[in-house]
């Protein structure tokens, strides 16, 4: 019997759990004190406490999770996003222990969990990568302003060890490198237990641009198109879609064939994004970094490509992908949006917005529309974990029917309790810059006081 512990919470772990009641396949949750009740310990057939609300004492735990899957006699081990999805060592504890972990070999994750590394990998296989520094630690920052000389401004100063666009920070100055290295140098150690950072070229006019793959684990990897990220605030994204619009066909091709040969060259298993960075003045696009477990915004790609991309790790991971999927390209049809909807004030820089969600109603999900979210009416939103409610997905035939079908689909959410992004989301919808997909990764920084004062 494969049954499955899920060592997440939230929007994931539901979503994780829905596949799973699909197939039959068992699931075990686990959850901190302040999730006693939440959606996903109740939708799941079992469910144990890990302990305290902070996520080192509970969803960080990586010793007591998987003193759990023993005792719950779990077979497989799905890890989500975030959290301890890229940590390869705990990968590796999970396999020695005698579980399926969902994902790439513990190696993979590690490489590829660093930057560095991951950037010589990319230039291996001949995937174009902007120009940047080695890795460095704070012993090494008197080499700084040396480094930097045969970088263009502006830089950006990343954490060797982030990912998800957290640990970096922006640098139009030189005279400020060294402080701003120190300070991500300094937040990286915090976050990731790693201080080492490095320089690489800020492209100003860039698209954020990623492919979704899936690897066999023996070489060979099949994509299931790309999606536009570039609608973000603090390096996160807020709004998805799939395909991304606007791009030459040789480009998308290319970015494409890029993304299946680096995880080809690691023997790639499991589902895995590569992003990009496309320069907007002249199509080139160059890596950024490779995600190596299930990313939020997949349900776009879910939509397009009619795969279920949970279901496809779950079968890699007991060994029984379907050998069809490498026949032929997938067939991708139409375009999905996805809106992130959370709990925060974007008029006082995003900052969260804890409480209870006295009112939460959304659409009814279709074949159109599709919510996905770890909370009910009455739920509570805590300062501990991330402030995301829900994602709200729609598809259609074409890039215009599926902004309309978000538009309604956006008017359609009632929350009251808690502060949200709900208008701001609102107000990009209707943006003729938005609509014409004539956005950048600054979009959102640079238009955000004439999106709040159109609310």
């Amino acid at each position: 019997m494969n049954k499955v512990l899920i060592a997440n919470r939230g929007e994931i772990a539901c979503r994780i759990i829905r596949t799973c009641k699909s197939i039959g396949f068992p699931t075990v949750a686990v959850y901190s004190e302040a999730d006693e009740n939440s959606q996903h310990v109740l939708l799941a057939d079992e469910a144990y406490l890990i302990g305290s609300p902070p996520v080192q004492e509970s969803y960080l735990n990586s010793k007591k999770i998987i003193e759990i899957a023993k005792r719950s006699k779990a077979t497989i081990l799905h890890p989500g996003y975030g959290l301890l999805a890229e940590n390869g060592e705990f990968a590796n504890d999970v396999e020695t222990s005698g579980l399926s972990w969902v994902g790439p070999s513990p190696s993979t994750i590690a490489v590829m969990g660093d930057k560095g590394k991951a950037r010589e990998i990319a230039r291996q296989s001949s995937v174009p990568v902007l120009p940047g520094s080695p890795s460095i630690t704070s012993s090494d920052f008197d080499s700084l302003p040396e480094l930097s000389k045969r970088l263009e401004l502006p830089l950006l100063v990343k954490a060797t060890g982030g990912g998800g666009g957290i640990g970096m920070r922006r640098v139009s100055d030189k005279a400020k490198l060294y402080e701003t290295a120190k300070s991500v140098s300094e937040l990286a150690e915090r976050l990731f237990g790693d201080s080492s950072i490095f320089l690489e070229h800020h492209v100003e006019n860039a698209r954020h641009i990623e492919v979704q793959v899936f690897g066999l684990g023996d070489g060979r990897v099949f994509h299931l198109g790309d999606r536009e990220c570039s609608v973000q605030r603090r390096f996160q994204k807020v709004i998805e879609e799939a395909p991304a619009p606007n791009i030459p066909a040789s480009v998308r091709s290319e970015m494409a064939e890029s993304a299946c040969r680096l995880a080809a060259s690691q023997n790639y298993s499991g589902a895995g994004t590569v992003e990009f960075i496309l320069d907007v003045k002249n199509n080139s696009f160059y890596f950024l970094e490779m995600n190596t477990r299930i990313q939020v915004e997949h349900p776009t790609t879910e939509m397009i490509s009619k795969q279920d991309i949970v279901y496809l790790q779950l079968m890699q991971a007991i060994g029984k992908l379907p050998e069809y999927l490498m026949d032929s390209p997938a067939y991708l049809s139409g375009h999905s949006i996805e809106c992130r909807l959370y709990a925060e004030k974007p008029e006082k820089n995003f900052i969260p917005s804890p409480g209870q969600l006295r009112v939460l109603r959304f659409p009814s999900p279709s074949n159109f529309i599709r919510i996905e979210t770890g909370y009910i009416e009455g739920d509570k939103i805590t300062s501990f974990y991330d402030p995301m409610i829900a994602k709200i997905i729609t598809f259609a035939q074409d890039r215009d029917e599926a902004i309309q079908k978000m538009r309604s689909a956006l008017e359609e959410c009632q929350i009251d309790g808690i502060s949200t992004n709900l208008a701001l989301l609102k107000s990009i919808l209707k943006d003729p810059l938005f609509e014409e997909a004539k956005v950048n990764t600054t979009y959102l920084e640079q238009n955000k006081a004439t999106l709040l004062s159109s609310i």
